[in-house]
Parts: structure tokens; C-alpha cells; sequence
């Protein structure tokens, strides 16, 4: 999967890139093929913002936060992020069951 942290008007720094990949692991623990995520920092006054893309297998989630902390708006877009991704999985997941449920009905 491809990574990409970038900061708009404000220096990604080593620890925010630390934190960042750390939380990655949870969006690969629910699907391993991710295509790309990319996270784009940016701070307006006192709102830090966080805004990222992930591309996965046949859509592409997008989820945006602002917090008063770039830490905590990593965290709450990567909770949006995983919230995204669980819904699209079982709306895939669904539709294949579906799928296989009226050809042993219809056959």
C-alpha cells in the first residue's frame, strides 16, 4: 500500500509521521488490499485539520477532521477512516452472499 503524509503550511514533523503510521495498522487489520492513503495536514488558526483519501478495491473513502490537536484529529480521521471501511466491506461482503444465496435459490 502506498503512504503518503503531507502537510499544508505546517512541517510534518518525525513524531506526527510516527503517530500516523502507527495507526495505519488498524485500517490493514481490516483489509489487506488497500490501494493508497493519503493524509494531508493543514492548520487554520487554532483548528488543526486533517484530511485523508484511501483508496481501496472498487471505491475510494475520503474523511476530513478538525481538532484542536494535530494528534487528536489523526485519531478521529483515522476513526472515521476505519468506520468507512467496516461499512464498505459489509456492504461488499452482503451483496456476494446475496449474489451466491439466489443462484442456490434460482440455480
Amino acid at each position: 500500500m502506498q503512504f503518503q503524509l503531507s502537510g499544508q503550511q505546517i512541517e510534518v514533523t518525525p513524531a506526527l509521521r510516527d503517530h500516523a503510521t502507527a495507526k495505519l495498522d488498524r485500517l490493514t487489520r481490516l483489509d489487506d488490499k488497500l490501494k493508497s492513503l493519503a493524509i494531508v495536514l493543514s492548520v487554520d488558526k487554532l483548528q488543526h485539520r486533517a484530511e485523508g483519501t484511501l483508496g481501496v478495491v472498487g471505491a475510494t473513502l475520503h474523511a476530513e477532521a478538525t481538532e484542536a490537536d494535530m494528534y487528536a484529529s489523526l485519531d478521529v480521521l483515522f476513526d472515521k477512516l476505519v468506520a468507512q471501511l467496516r461499512k464498505y466491506r459489509e456492504k461488499v461482503s452482503d451483496k456476494h452472499q446475496r449474489e451466491a444465496r439466489e443462484e442456490r435459490q434460482y440455480g
